[in-house]
């Protein structure tokens, strides 16, 4: 036994410790090794590993001759602030954390156990892709991973973390999960790399530049999140974890109450400009609303006309969503509406209930966002917005026009509490829009167009856009001085805790994807 426990140490002390020049070649690119990763991710001493022993058994084409342990991924499950996790983390140094068969069943085992014990799923992506020796065999595992992130979609968070190359088939797994870290500089995702694009269409084209952190992070809307370096982006994966519950049955982790019933917020009346057309950052208004004015901002830097986030308010977990003033004056465009709708869907599967600031001229009109599908993707947060069940607030800080009014959560799709602030202006159009549609002859005819313009638009509003005018109506439940708004969404929340709401019995609904 003395001997067998001897063999035993020296195994797992070549295992853990890894091959010294593949740890050198990953530090010099920058780039922490699997292990450190998950040290730095986890409670420290909390990681349970599984199938630490495990090979490949595949022959030919050199394969045979190599079998390391691992066979390139460590998988198993620690804690994050004494919570559940479930993680694996691809192994750059073992075969540059390719996926084979024996690679993929760690993969597969680890998700399912995070199913069946109810609790987040965090992976670690650093990898070539397919292991190509293995022909056929990877790309089934491959396809077995994602068969497995859409049954545990809305079952439990999944969160991708892109530290390294995550090329071809494998870039799929991350647009499945609901949030997706990259780090810049060594990040990387693209369906087909710089040479095969440059074969194809003669475009020469770098890594970063084809699929690095920044391009998915502000363009393609793929990564939820970036960051300088892996430390950073992994402390910041963890701040995430706290603010989600482990799986659609809990309840998300609540804080102490902070006493947000009874807090007023002078500073509000400040912020927004009374001008209907004055730019200001929403994100000021977002930090008077939600506890220690700290909030997590769902892709930042991505559709910036719109802002998703998580906070709290009076310790409980919210989702806010806000038009964005200060980016093409708060308007939904194509990009907006995906961004929002996913958000929303997000919330409503794991019961974070949503807090919609409202302030949006319209969908942005164009050419190029008619034929970019604007109205389908519009659709999406109207769907999205119709079909939760979550507790849902809506603000409506200044305008509100047309069908942008009702996509952002109005009492017509089924927002449970509607406040607006005395600037509220909700109408189908702007004062000035409407009076030129509605008198256009008139104001031709007319000897001083300007001044019966503006007599016009005098009576537009005081009729048809004043601040009572939704609220006598039904549409609006309260209008609320601005520096009670955080006190009044509190109240609201704490009304709306014990909401319950099932939808009609079906398959499923067909999302206007």
């Amino acid at each position: 036994m003395r001997e067998l426990r001897e063999e035993r140490e020296r195994l797992r002390s070549r295992v853990l410790s890894g091959s010294e020049a593949a740890v050198e070649r990953q530090h010099r690119q920058g780039k922490r090794t699997a292990r450190e990763r998950l040290d730095q991710l986890l409670d420290e001493d909390s990681f349970v590993e599984i199938g630490m022993f495990r090979r490949h058994q595949a022959h030919g084409l050199k394969l045979g001759e190599n079998r390391p342990h691992t066979d390139g991924v460590v998988a198993g499950s620690g804690t994050i602030g004494g919570r559940r996790v479930f993680v694996y983390a691809q192994d750059f140094t073992v075969f540059g954390g390719s996926l084979g068969q024996a690679h993929a069943a760690k993969i597969h085992k680890v998700m399912d156990l995070a199913v069946e014990n109810g609790a987040p799923l965090i992976g670690l992506n650093d990898s070539g892709g397919a292991r190509i020796q293995e022909g056929v065999l990877a790309l089934d595992g491959y396809g077995g991973i994602f068969q497995r992130n859409v049954q545990a979609s809305g079952v439990i968070p999944q969160i991708s973390v892109v530290l390294g190359p995550c090329a071809g088939g494998a870039a799929y797994s991350p647009a499945l999960t609901d949030f997706t870290f990259m780090v810049r500089d060594t990040a990387q995702m693209y369906l087909t790399g710089p040479d095969v694009v440059e074969a194809v269409s003669g475009v020469r084209v770098t890594h970063g530049e084809l699929g690095g952190a920044d391009v998915h992070g502000g363009k393609t809307g793929v990564a939820t999140f970036v960051y300088d370096d892996e430390e950073t982006c992994l402390d910041e994966v963890r701040f995430l974890v706290s603010l989600l519950p482990s799986n659609n049955l809990d309840l998300p982790p609540a804080a102490a109450p902070t006493g947000a019933t009874r807090d007023e917020r002078p500073r509000l009346a400040e912020i927004v400009p009374v001008e209907p057309n004055r730019p200001y950052d929403m994100r000021r208004v977002i930090e008077e609303l939600v506890d220690a004015a700290e909030f997590f901002e769902i892709h930042e830097n991505w559709a910036r006309n719109v802002i998703c986030a998580l906070g709290r308010i009076d310790g409980e977990v919210v989702g806010v969503v806000a038009n964005q003033p200060l980016v093409l004056a708060g308007v939904l465009d194509a990009d907006a509406a995906q961004k929002a709708a996913r958000f929303v869907r997000f919330c409503d599967a794991f019961g974070i209930p949503l807090v919609s600031l409202v302030d949006v001229p319209g969908f942005l009109p164009g050419v190029d966002q008619e034929h970019a599908g604007v109205i389908r993707h519009g659709a999406k947060l109207l769907y999205a917005y119709c079909e939760a069940t979550v507790p849902r607030v809506q603000v409506i800080v200044r305008k509100s026009y047309g069908g942008a009014y009702i996509v952002m959560d109005s009492r017509s799709i089924g927002c449970d509490l509607s406040l607006a602030w005395p600037t509220n202006e909700i109408a189908v159009m702007g004062a000035e829009g409407a009076v030129n549609v509605l008198f256009r002859k008139e104001l031709t005819a007319a000897a001083d167009p300007g001044v019966l313009r503006a007599e016009l638009v005098e009576e537009y509003s005081r009729q048809l856009m004043h601040s009572y005018y939704a609220a006598e109506r039904g549409l609006v439940d309260d209008v609320i001085d601005p520096v009670q708004t955080r006190s009044a969404v509190a109240r609201g929340l704490a009304m709306l805790r014990d909401k319950r709401k099932q939808g009609p019995r079906r398959k499923h609904g067909n999302t206007p994807l």
